[in-house]
C-alpha cells in the first residue's frame, strides 16, 4: 500500500511539473508566480499575455506610467493590468496538493453505527432524506416506492404503487421534507414532483418538467428542483398548510446535467452537481457550483481541482451540508464520503467515511451529528457517527 501511495505521488508530481514550469512561473523574470501580496502576483496585460506585477512595474516608464508587453509589443497603461484570478486559484489548489495528504490506509473519521433496510425492502434506492420525528425515508424501485424506518432502522411503512394514478410513483429519483414534514418526491417517469403526506396520503403534484431529478426544500420552505435535461434549477413556493403552489420560477439557467440540489440551514447557500457527461467525444467531469442564497454564484469545483487534493480520482456523486454549514460528498465509484469544509474559501478535503460501503448515491447529515448515508451498492442504509464504538462490529436492524 506504501508503495502504491508513492507511486501516486510520483505521478502527481510529474503531471503537475509542466503546469508550475509553463503556467505558474513569469516568463520576463522567470520567477514563480505567488497569491501573497508581493511583487510575484500574476497581472493581465490587456493583450492577454500575463507577467508579475514586479516585471510589470520594472517595465513601465516612471512618469508615464505605460509599459510595452515584451511579447507582442502592444502598449498599455499600468492601471490597465489586473490580477489573473485564474493562475491566482490555481496557485492556491496546487499549495494545497503540497501539503501532507491522507495516505489510503487512513481511516475516516465516522463510525458505522447501524445498517438496515437490504435487498427485498429496498431494490436499487436512488434518495434518502429525514422527517423531524428521526424517520427516515428512502425512494427506491420496489413494489412501493417510498418507504419509512424509526430512527433504530425498523420498518415503518410504505406507500407509493407504480402507477399513473394520483397517489402512484413511477420513476422516483429523489426525495426531500418539508418544514411540516411532507414528503417531497421528484418522478422521472411522469415528469413531476410528487407531495405527499408522512403517511402516503397524496397532496400536490406539479410540473411539467423535462427530466426531474433532484430536490430539496431550503431554509424558508421553498422546494427547490433540479431539472436534468433542460438545465435548470426550479424554485417552487408552496402554501404547505394547504398544500397549494403559490409559485413555480427559474432561479437558475444554462445548468449542464444538473443532478443533486442541496441548500444549507444555517447559510441559505445552494449547492448543485452536475454529472459528468460526454461532449463532442469527450468526457466532461461532474462538477459542484456553490451559490449564495440570491443564486449568485460563488464559486465552482470539478473533479480534476479536487484531484489536485488529493491523490486519489474522485467522482462526486451526492452532496449535502452538515449542520455547519460546511459541504459533504459522496463517491459512489470508490466507495467514499469526504468533507469540504467552506468551498467558498479554499476547499479541503477531509474523509469521513473509507470503509464499509460500496456504492453512495444519497446523504443526509442530521442535527444530532450523525452521517446518513444511501449505500446503493447493498441496497441500505448506513448511519455513521464519531461517537460510535464499533469494536464489536455495526448494528444490523432488522424488520419488525
Amino acid at each position: 500500500m506504501a508503495a502504491k501511495a508513492l507511486h501516486s505521488d510520483s505521478l502527481c508530481h510529474m503531471f503537475l511539473r509542466p503546469i508550475r514550469s509553463d503556467l505558474l512561473e513569469c516568463k520576463v523574470c522567470f520567477e514563480r508566480f505567488s497569491s501573497e501580496q508581493t511583487g510575484r502576483r500574476p497581472r493581465n496585460l490587456p493583450c492577454g499575455h500575463v507577467i508579475c506585477l514586479g516585471c510589470v512595474c520594472a517595465l513601465a516608464h516612471a512618469v508615464l506610467r505605460q509599459l510595452e508587453c515584451p511579447f507582442c509589443r502592444r502598449k498599455c497603461d499600468v492601471g490597465g493590468t489586473y490580477d489573473c484570478q485564474a493562475l491566482l486559484d490555481l496557485q492556491d489548489l496546487l499549495g494545497s496538493a503540497e501539503r501532507p495528504r491522507y495516505s489510503l490506509n487512513v481511516s475516516g473519521l465516522l463510525r458505522l453505527q447501524n445498517t438496515f433496510g437490504g435487498w427485498g425492502e429496498l431494490i436499487n434506492p436512488t434518495g434518502v432524506a429525514v422527517l423531524v420525528s428521526a424517520a427516515v425515508v428512502v425512494v427506491h424501485g420496489g413494489h412501493k416506492k417510498v418507504t419509512m424506518f424509526n430512527s433504530q432502522g425498523h420498518y415503518l411503512h410504505s406507500f407509493g404503487y407504480y402507477g399513473n394514478g394520483r397517489s402512484d410513483l413511477c420513476h422516483p429519483l429523489d426525495v426531500a421534507i418539508t418544514p411540516i414534514g411532507h414528503v417531497v418526491v421528484t418522478d422521472a417517469g411522469d415528469h413531476s414532483v410528487k407531495v405527499f403526506s408522512s403517511r402516503g396520503t397524496p397532496l400536490a403534484n406539479f410540473g411539467p418538467f423535462e427530466l426531474p431529478w433532484g430536490v430539496d426544500v431550503d431554509k424558508c420552505g421553498h422546494i427547490l428542483v433540479t431539472d436534468a435535461q433542460a438545465g435548470l434549477l426550479w424554485q417552487v413556493v408552496m402554501d404547505h398548510r394547504c398544500s397549494v403552489v403559490v409559485a413555480k420560477v427559474v432561479v437558475l439557467k444554462d445548468l449542464q446535467c444538473p443532478r443533486a440540489v442541496a441548500s444549507c440551514r444555517v447559510s441559505g447557500r445552494v449547492a448543485v452537481l452536475e454529472a459528468q457527461r460526454q461532449h463532442n467525444g469527450n468526457s466532461i467531469p461532474a462538477r459542484l457550483k456553490l451559490f449564495s442564497k440570491d443564486f449568485v454564484l460563488l464559486t465552482q469545483v470539478d473533479c480534476f481541482s479536487l484531484n489536485l487534493l488529493n491523490p486519489m480520482e474522485l467522482h462526486i456523486s451526492c452532496v449535502t451540508f452538515d449542520r455547519k454549514g460546511d459541504l459533504i460528498v459522496a463517491d459512489a465509484q470508490q466507495g467514499l464520503v469526504w468533507s469540504l469544509s467552506d468551498l467558498h474559501k479554499t476547499p479541503t478535503l477531509s474523509p469521513l467515511v473509507k470503509a464499509r460501503l460500496e456504492r453512495p448515491v444519497g446523504l443526509v447529515a442530521t442535527e444530532q451529528n450523525s452521517l446518513i448515508v444511501l449505500d446503493s451498492g447493498d441496497h441500505t442504509v448506513k448511519i455513521y457517527s464519531t461517537s460510535a464504538d464499533d469494536s464489536d462490529g455495526p448494528k444490523r436492524s432488522k424488520s419488525i
